[in-house]
Protein backbone atom coordinates (compact mmCIF):
# COMPACT_ATOMS: atom_id res chain seq x y z
CA UNK A 1 0.00 0.00 0.00
CA UNK A 2 1.15 3.61 -0.73
CA UNK A 3 0.73 6.72 -1.93
CA UNK A 4 2.06 8.34 -5.10
CA UNK A 5 2.35 12.13 -6.39
CA UNK A 6 1.97 12.14 -10.22
CA UNK A 7 3.04 14.72 -12.20
CA UNK A 8 2.46 15.22 -16.24
CA UNK A 9 5.48 14.91 -18.42
CA UNK A 10 6.16 17.94 -20.62
CA UNK A 11 4.51 17.94 -23.74
CA UNK A 12 6.80 18.21 -26.72
CA UNK A 13 6.68 20.94 -28.54
CA UNK A 14 7.08 20.84 -32.52
CA UNK A 15 8.40 23.16 -34.42
CA UNK A 16 6.90 23.26 -37.96
CA UNK A 17 9.19 23.55 -40.61
CA UNK A 18 7.64 25.95 -43.15
CA UNK A 19 7.98 29.30 -44.58
CA UNK A 20 5.94 30.93 -42.69
CA UNK A 21 7.54 29.42 -39.50
CA UNK A 22 4.17 28.71 -37.75
CA UNK A 23 5.14 26.90 -34.12
CA UNK A 24 2.45 23.79 -32.88
CA UNK A 25 1.24 24.57 -29.02
CA UNK A 26 2.04 22.59 -26.71
CA UNK A 27 -0.64 19.94 -25.72
CA UNK A 28 -2.20 21.13 -22.19
CA UNK A 29 -0.55 19.51 -18.95
CA UNK A 30 -2.88 17.72 -17.13
CA UNK A 31 -3.03 18.61 -13.50
CA UNK A 32 -1.10 16.83 -10.65
CA UNK A 33 -3.01 14.46 -9.32
CA UNK A 34 -1.97 12.34 -5.40
CA UNK A 35 -2.82 8.95 -5.51
CA UNK A 36 -3.79 6.99 -2.56
CA UNK A 37 -3.87 2.80 -2.42
CA UNK A 38 -4.53 0.40 0.24
CA UNK A 39 -5.42 -3.24 1.14
CA UNK A 40 -5.13 -5.68 3.62
CA UNK A 41 -4.99 -3.00 6.62
CA UNK A 42 -6.55 -0.08 5.04
CA UNK A 43 -7.23 1.95 8.32
CA UNK A 44 -3.99 4.04 8.38
CA UNK A 45 -4.17 5.21 4.83
CA UNK A 46 -7.69 5.96 4.55
CA UNK A 47 -7.41 8.57 7.62
CA UNK A 48 -4.33 10.02 5.78
CA UNK A 49 -6.55 10.27 2.81
CA UNK A 50 -9.37 11.84 4.97
CA UNK A 51 -6.63 14.14 6.30
CA UNK A 52 -5.34 15.19 2.69
CA UNK A 53 -9.17 16.48 2.47
CA UNK A 54 -9.52 17.96 6.00
CA UNK A 55 -12.22 17.61 8.51
CA UNK A 56 -15.65 16.05 8.22
CA UNK A 57 -18.53 18.71 7.46
CA UNK A 58 -20.85 15.29 8.29
CA UNK A 59 -24.18 16.36 6.60
CA UNK A 60 -23.96 20.56 7.01
CA UNK A 61 -26.25 21.77 4.49
CA UNK A 62 -24.72 24.43 2.14
CA UNK A 63 -21.21 24.93 1.12
CA UNK A 64 -18.36 24.31 3.47
CA UNK A 65 -15.18 26.37 3.23
CA UNK A 66 -12.80 23.49 3.19
CA UNK A 67 -13.21 19.69 4.50
CA UNK A 68 -14.78 16.80 3.45
CA UNK A 69 -17.91 14.26 3.13
CA UNK A 70 -17.87 11.04 4.35
CA UNK A 71 -20.54 8.15 3.15
CA UNK A 72 -20.83 5.12 5.14
CA UNK A 73 -24.17 3.78 4.29
CA UNK A 74 -24.81 3.18 8.27
CA UNK A 75 -27.12 6.29 9.65
CA UNK A 76 -30.54 4.89 10.79
CA UNK A 77 -32.25 6.91 8.20
CA UNK A 78 -30.74 4.78 5.94
CA UNK A 79 -32.74 2.00 7.45
CA UNK A 80 -36.25 1.89 5.95
CA UNK A 81 -34.34 1.31 1.99
CA UNK A 82 -32.06 -1.42 3.90
CA UNK A 83 -31.81 -4.61 1.97
CA UNK A 84 -34.23 -3.46 -0.77
CA UNK A 85 -33.71 -2.53 -4.66
CA UNK A 86 -34.78 1.12 -4.66
CA UNK A 87 -32.63 3.13 -2.40
CA UNK A 88 -32.94 6.58 -3.11
CA UNK A 89 -30.52 7.79 -5.72
CA UNK A 90 -30.58 11.26 -4.43
CA UNK A 91 -30.39 10.21 -0.43
CA UNK A 92 -27.39 11.72 0.31
CA UNK A 93 -28.50 15.25 -0.90
CA UNK A 94 -31.64 15.32 0.54
CA UNK A 95 -32.58 13.07 3.29
CA UNK A 96 -29.06 13.67 4.23
CA UNK A 97 -27.09 17.00 3.16
CA UNK A 98 -23.78 15.71 2.06
CA UNK A 99 -24.06 16.60 -1.87
CA UNK A 100 -24.01 13.25 -3.64
CA UNK A 101 -26.16 12.30 -6.48
CA UNK A 102 -26.12 8.53 -7.65
CA UNK A 103 -26.98 7.33 -11.13
CA UNK A 104 -26.61 3.77 -12.53
CA UNK A 105 -27.12 1.89 -15.98
CA UNK A 106 -28.76 -0.50 -13.87
CA UNK A 107 -32.13 -0.79 -12.72
CA UNK A 108 -31.87 0.64 -9.17
CA UNK A 109 -28.73 0.46 -6.03
CA UNK A 110 -29.32 -1.33 -2.88
CA UNK A 111 -27.98 -0.79 0.63
CA UNK A 112 -27.53 -4.16 2.21
CA UNK A 113 -26.76 -5.42 5.95
CA UNK A 114 -26.51 -8.74 5.15
CA UNK A 115 -23.60 -8.96 3.10
CA UNK A 116 -26.12 -9.53 -0.19
CA UNK A 117 -26.65 -12.96 1.29
CA UNK A 118 -30.40 -12.18 0.62
CA UNK A 119 -29.34 -11.08 -3.43
CA UNK A 120 -27.13 -14.91 -3.07
CA UNK A 121 -26.59 -16.82 -0.34
CA UNK A 122 -22.98 -17.94 -1.33
CA UNK A 123 -22.03 -13.71 -0.83
CA UNK A 124 -22.39 -14.04 2.71
CA UNK A 125 -18.66 -15.27 2.65
CA UNK A 126 -17.22 -12.97 -0.11
CA UNK A 127 -17.84 -9.53 0.92
CA UNK A 128 -16.98 -7.57 4.41
CA UNK A 129 -17.61 -4.33 5.61
CA UNK A 130 -15.04 -1.65 6.39
CA UNK A 131 -17.77 1.02 8.51
CA UNK A 132 -20.36 -1.58 10.32
CA UNK A 133 -22.14 -2.87 8.95
CA UNK A 134 -24.02 -1.87 5.72
CA UNK A 135 -22.07 -2.10 1.92
CA UNK A 136 -23.40 -0.77 -1.27
CA UNK A 137 -23.95 -1.69 -4.82
CA UNK A 138 -25.73 -0.85 -7.86
CA UNK A 139 -28.09 -3.21 -8.96
CA UNK A 140 -28.51 -4.95 -12.43
CA UNK A 141 -24.85 -2.92 -13.26
CA UNK A 142 -21.65 -3.05 -12.08
CA UNK A 143 -21.22 0.99 -12.85
CA UNK A 144 -22.44 3.86 -11.03
CA UNK A 145 -21.65 7.36 -11.56
CA UNK A 146 -21.67 9.98 -8.87
CA UNK A 147 -21.90 13.55 -9.33
CA UNK A 148 -21.96 16.37 -7.01
CA UNK A 149 -24.01 18.89 -5.88
CA UNK A 150 -23.86 21.60 -3.03
CA UNK A 151 -24.99 20.13 0.58
CA UNK A 152 -28.55 19.90 0.53
CA UNK A 153 -28.89 22.33 -2.51
CA UNK A 154 -29.93 21.05 -6.31
CA UNK A 155 -26.82 23.15 -7.34
CA UNK A 156 -24.20 21.36 -9.51
CA UNK A 157 -20.78 21.30 -7.63
CA UNK A 158 -17.13 19.67 -7.82
CA UNK A 159 -14.52 18.41 -5.49
CA UNK A 160 -11.22 17.78 -5.50
CA UNK A 161 -10.53 14.38 -4.11
CA UNK A 162 -12.64 11.09 -4.30
CA UNK A 163 -11.79 7.78 -2.11
CA UNK A 164 -13.79 4.66 -2.35
CA UNK A 165 -13.49 1.68 -0.14
CA UNK A 166 -13.57 -1.42 -1.91
CA UNK A 167 -14.98 -5.16 -0.58
CA UNK A 168 -13.17 -8.38 -2.56
CA UNK A 169 -11.34 -6.93 -5.65
CA UNK A 170 -10.03 -10.18 -6.62
CA UNK A 171 -8.79 -9.30 -10.52
CA UNK A 172 -6.07 -6.47 -11.51
CA UNK A 173 -7.50 -3.53 -13.55
CA UNK A 174 -10.97 -4.23 -13.36
CA UNK A 175 -12.36 -2.19 -10.12
CA UNK A 176 -11.68 1.13 -11.21
CA UNK A 177 -12.74 4.72 -10.96
CA UNK A 178 -12.53 7.48 -13.74
CA UNK A 179 -12.56 11.20 -12.46
CA UNK A 180 -14.13 13.44 -15.09
CA UNK A 181 -13.76 17.41 -15.36
CA UNK A 182 -17.22 19.82 -15.87
CA UNK A 183 -16.82 19.91 -19.45
CA UNK A 184 -16.80 15.90 -19.53
CA UNK A 185 -13.56 15.45 -20.34
CA UNK A 186 -11.50 12.25 -18.78
CA UNK A 187 -9.17 13.83 -15.80
CA UNK A 188 -7.48 10.29 -15.23
CA UNK A 189 -8.19 6.43 -14.72
CA UNK A 190 -7.34 4.88 -11.50
CA UNK A 191 -7.23 1.22 -10.13
CA UNK A 192 -8.11 -0.32 -6.87
CA UNK A 193 -5.48 -3.06 -5.32
CA UNK A 194 -6.20 -6.09 -5.52
CA UNK A 195 -6.76 -8.18 -2.12
CA UNK A 196 -4.63 -9.07 -0.02
CA UNK A 197 -6.02 -10.79 2.85
CA UNK A 198 -9.25 -12.72 4.19
CA UNK A 199 -10.58 -9.50 4.96
CA UNK A 200 -11.02 -8.47 1.47
CA UNK A 201 -10.83 -4.79 1.60
CA UNK A 202 -8.68 -2.23 -0.90
CA UNK A 203 -9.05 1.50 -0.71
CA UNK A 204 -8.49 3.87 -3.62
CA UNK A 205 -8.43 7.87 -3.51
CA UNK A 206 -6.86 10.38 -5.36
CA UNK A 207 -6.81 14.76 -4.86
CA UNK A 208 -6.31 17.20 -6.77
CA UNK A 209 -4.96 20.74 -6.08
CA UNK A 210 -8.28 22.30 -6.61
CA UNK A 211 -11.54 21.17 -6.97
CA UNK A 212 -12.08 19.90 -10.71
CA UNK A 213 -13.81 16.66 -10.20
CA UNK A 214 -17.58 17.55 -11.34
CA UNK A 215 -18.44 13.62 -11.48
CA UNK A 216 -16.66 10.36 -10.73
CA UNK A 217 -17.81 6.75 -12.60
CA UNK A 218 -17.38 3.37 -10.33
CA UNK A 219 -16.52 -0.06 -12.38
CA UNK A 220 -16.83 -2.78 -10.05
CA UNK A 221 -15.02 -5.94 -10.79
CA UNK A 222 -16.15 -7.58 -14.07
CA UNK A 223 -19.91 -8.09 -13.55
CA UNK A 224 -23.17 -7.41 -11.55
CA UNK A 225 -24.51 -8.94 -8.53
CA UNK A 226 -27.43 -11.96 -9.12
CA UNK A 227 -29.17 -15.41 -8.10
CA UNK A 228 -27.06 -17.51 -9.52
CA UNK A 229 -23.87 -15.64 -10.34
CA UNK A 230 -20.74 -16.31 -8.29
CA UNK A 231 -17.45 -14.55 -7.64
CA UNK A 232 -14.30 -16.49 -9.38
CA UNK A 233 -13.39 -17.37 -5.84
CA UNK A 234 -16.95 -19.47 -5.61
CA UNK A 235 -16.40 -21.17 -8.70
CA UNK A 236 -18.54 -18.15 -10.74
CA UNK A 237 -16.50 -16.97 -13.85
CA UNK A 238 -16.47 -12.97 -12.90
CA UNK A 239 -14.67 -10.65 -10.16
CA UNK A 240 -17.51 -9.36 -8.06
CA UNK A 241 -16.85 -6.00 -5.89
CA UNK A 242 -19.24 -3.88 -4.08
CA UNK A 243 -18.40 -0.59 -2.49
CA UNK A 244 -18.36 0.65 1.48
CA UNK A 245 -17.27 4.22 2.73
CA UNK A 246 -17.80 7.15 -0.27
CA UNK A 247 -14.70 9.70 1.09
CA UNK A 248 -14.62 13.15 -1.50
CA UNK A 249 -13.48 16.59 -0.78
CA UNK A 250 -16.24 19.02 0.07
CA UNK A 251 -18.48 19.66 -3.16
CA UNK A 252 -18.21 23.95 -4.45
CA UNK A 253 -20.28 25.14 -6.40
CA UNK A 254 -19.11 24.85 -10.70
CA UNK A 255 -18.74 28.16 -12.06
Amino acid sequence: MHSMRLTAVAATIALAACSNDKVTSPQPVPPAVTVTTATGNIAAKVDEFRSLLGPSNGATAGEQITGRREITWDGAGANPFDNKNDFPANFFNTNVKSGAIFTTGGTGFRNDSTDFAEVNASYATQFNFFSANKIFAPVGSNQMDQLFQVAGQPTPATTRGYGVVFSDVDVADKTVIEVFAQDGSLLGRFSAPVRSDAAGLSFLGVTFENPIIARVRITLGTGALAAGVNDITDGGTLDLVVLDNLIYGEPHKAF
